[in-house]
């Protein structure tokens, strides 16, 4: 399977950000992609950062899905775009998957909510898989992925040949320059990569910004747990990659025994 992994700036309106899909998804197209992922909240953007996020109701979320629909469509490629879900008791950070005919496959909400986000969204309570072309696939975003190592862990066991991590890392305005992928000194970001997959034996594919101050590469993790290959800091574009299914083998998720959990002494 041929996926890809896109990383725009961040938009200054909904259609700089539009256009930025349109143009992503174009491009990965043309590759051969079959499915394209945007990072965390990417449309309004992600709140209680460095940036000013855009106007969000319902008429501006219509208006987006709608864009995004034609555009899969036209270049017949699946999509799993960064958003927000609006619901009655708040907004969710949430990931919306489109197969290539524009069709909405389903929802995917960022369940465990980074402590900072407490002030501005409310968390989901529902996982699922989805499936293009037969590869079955799981979304684990952005704290969730990091700190919360059971969410990918659930995609793996049910079956999951790769994990997207749709995430946000970093800052346009301050920060440390990266140069080095996985080095020592950097932010723990890439290593929990490598270890969301080889603890699992799946593909990893994990997508932020394109920020000047970038913590974590976009990035592409075989089963391995190797680097396969990766987005050059604070650069806008896609990365388009095969995926070898057959190596997704699930071997290690797949030898999770959570009865061997009980708590002793309650026989």
């Amino acid at each position: 399977m041929m996926i890809a992994l896109a990383t725009p700036r961040v938009a200054s309106s909904l259609d700089e950000g539009l256009d930025k899909i349109k143009h992503l998804l174009s491009e990965a197209s043309a590759q051969g992609a079959e499915i394209v992922c945007f990072p965390e909240a990417y449309l309004p953007g992600l709140r209680g950062q460095d940036f000013d996020v855009l106007p969000f109701d319902q008429s501006q979320q219509d208006k987006m899905l709608r864009a995004v629909a034609e555009w899969t469509r036209a270049y017949s490629v699946a999509a799993i775009l960064g958003t927000e879900k609006l619901t009655e008791v708040g907004r969710q950070i949430a990931s919306v998957v489109m197969d290539a005919q524009g069709r909405i496959l389903g929802w995917q909400t960022k369940n465990q909510i980074d402590p900072s986000e407490d002030p501005f969204y409310v968390p989901g309570n529902t996982r699922r898989l989805f499936e293009i072309n037969g590869v079955k696939f799981g979304i684990s975003i952005c704290h969730e992925g990091w700190r919360y190592p059971e969410t990918v862990r659930w995609s793996a066991v049910r079956g999951a040949k790769i994990v997207f991590h749709p995430h946000h890392t970093g800052s346009d305005h301050q920060g440390a320059l990266l140069t080095q992928w996985g080095a020592a000194d950097s932010p723990y970001y890439e290593k929990a990569m490598m270890m969301r997959s080889r603890e699992n034996t799946i593909y990893f594919a994990s997508v932020n910004y394109a920020l000047r101050f970038q913590e974590s590469a976009t990035t592409l993790i075989a089963p391995s747990g190797l680097c396969q290959a990766y987005l050059p800091y604070g650069e806008e574009g896609v990365l388009v990659q095969s995926i070898n299914t057959g190596e997704a083998t699930g071997l290690l998720a797949g030898r999770y025994a959570p009865e061997r959990y009980r708590e002793a002494g309650l026989e």
